[in-house]
């Protein structure tokens, strides 16, 4: 049952860093990047293009990334650094707990702060949008969450099927 809880903690994570991440990026079909690097995303494009946002809307789109951008690259850049030296210390053979518990303490206020930064945007995001796209996204949005679980519980089920 504990494996089964860490699963989905550690999927709970990972879609909150994607959805980080997601938010983060400028809108590629909006001609705002080139899809390169941590600013030009896939998501962010598929929800634009999906909710059929006007040019105005890009703009404003456009505008929130740009404030915001300055915030949560650094973020970015801390955790990749953090995974850098956590996997330093898996690899050096001499495993120091106290020095993994106080890198994991940092990851998560990490996270918090970019769960933070998420919640920010995606809230100036729906400002922008009308009644009927603020409901065509949350219902994109359901329809992804109830595929993540139905693929964890999809897994869930086959690790238990193993054991």
């Amino acid at each position: 049952m504990k494996s089964h809880r860490t699963k989905i903690f550690i999927a709970t994570v990972a879609l909150i860093l994607l959805g980080a991440v997601a938010v983060s990026q400028t809108v590629r079909r909006a001609g705002y990047g080139h899809g390169r690097g941590m600013f030009g995303g896939h998501r962010l494009a598929y929800y634009t293009h999906k909710l059929d946002l006007t040019d105005a809307q890009r703009a404003q789109v456009k505008d929130i990334m740009a404030k915001e951008k300055p915030a949560v690259k650094p973020l970015f850049l801390q955790l990749a650094q953090a995974n850098h030296q956590m996997r330093q210390f898996e690899e050096n053979g001499n495993f120091d707990e106290a020095q993994v518990r106080a890198l994991a303490t940092q990851q998560s206020q990490t996270i918090t702060e970019l769960i933070v930064q998420k919640a920010r945007i995606e809230s100036e995001m729906l400002q922008v949008l009308t009644p009927d796209q603020k409901t065509k996204f949350k219902a994109l949005v359901d329809q992804h969450e109830q595929r993540m679980m139905d693929h964890l519980q999809k897994q869930s089920t086959g690790n238990q099927e193993k054991e």
